[in-house]
């Protein structure tokens, strides 16, 4: 059996060189991709100095474009599973050997590690997608709300951590490189369980988690994050648009997501520069590209 990580980076060189500390430390682990997204901050240096790694350096084209290229490369190399991960989380030494241990039913596409936050349980991963009512959640069964000690099946998880076997890529294909960033994950899990796999969540494998912006105000948090938020309107309203099992999810639960944003940056630009009324036209137009599912880099 051939495990190869693949780790998407773009400017976050200190965070990189701790992801590839701790995954050096897992075994058994044949070889290590990072795919740079064109970042300026030396880590392209630092990366043609390290020994053992296999890098592939390109423009940025987000983690969408990153993991497409990064699971493409994995697969060329031969691998049998592909273990899948932003630069800013940081497996355990006995990850990789607590989700082997779950690997060998051939039903299992997918295996989600633990992730933790401060030492606390931080988890997006869900049981079911409901696509029928437009004013409830796309996802439910939300492992958050849950106490879960033994593995659990799944049908979502994010792209930090996920262990994937190399025949639900030949049978499903790459992740969709167009999302950019945001979603790409969930409609990677969709498009596996759809292909008849389970995704199974394994507590025991432990992984740390970065936490970002938790000193900043909420206007500074909203200015640096503003922009993924355009991305996050579009592509969810695009799985939703995709995947919805009638009109109302697909046009009315993408409507209702951009509705707020547009009331948050209506209510709050006479006060704050967190969000200016150009944004209004911008999160509109995101919601219009996400439902006649035109993707790509958002300009």
């Amino acid at each position: 059996m051939k495990i190869i990580a693949v780790v998407v980076t773009y400017n976050r060189l200190e965070l990189l060189k701790r992801n590839i500390a701790c995954l050096r430390a897992n075994r058994p682990l044949d070889a290590i991709v990072v795919v740079n997204n064109g970042s300026i901050d030396g880590t392209t240096a630092w990366l043609a100095s390290e020994p053992g790694l296999h890098v592939v350096n390109q423009a940025n084209v987000g983690g969408s474009g990153g993991f497409y290229t990064g699971i493409r490369e994995a697969c060329r190399l031969d691998a049998d599973w592909i273990w899948c991960m932003d630069d800013d989380v940081f497996p355990r030494p006995d990850c990789l050997e607590s989700l082997l241990r779950h690997a060998g039913r051939s039903d299992v596409g997918m295996l989600a590690p633990r992730r933790l936050m401060e030492g606390k349980v931080y988890t997006n991963d869900f049981q079911a997608l409901d696509l029928t009512c437009p004013f409830a959640s796309l996802y439910k069964g939300k492992l958050s709300k849950m106490q879960v000690d033994a593995p659990t099946e799944i049908c979502g998880t994010a792209f930090e951590g996920p262990f994937i076997r190399r025949e639900v890529v030949e049978k499903i294909g790459l992740p969709k490189k167009e999302l950019f960033i945001f979603c790409d994950d969930t409609d990677y899990c969709i498009r596996t369980v759809q292909a008849g796999y389970k995704i199974m969540y394994i507590p025991e494998a432990l992984m740390d988690k970065e936490k970002f912006f938790s000193k900043d105000t909420w206007v500074e948090r909203n200015k640096k994050k503003k922009w993924k938020r355009f991305y996050q309107v579009r592509n969810s309203a695009y799985l939703n648009h995709h995947y919805g099992k009638n009109w109302a999810v697909r046009y009315l639960r993408g409507f209702n997501g951009v509705i707020g944003y547009i009331l948050i940056a209506l209510f709050t630009c006479p006060f704050s520069d967190a969000y200016r009324l150009s944004d209004i036209g911008r999160f509109w137009k995101a919601y219009l590209d996400g439902v006649n599912e035109r993707l790509g880099m958002m300009k």
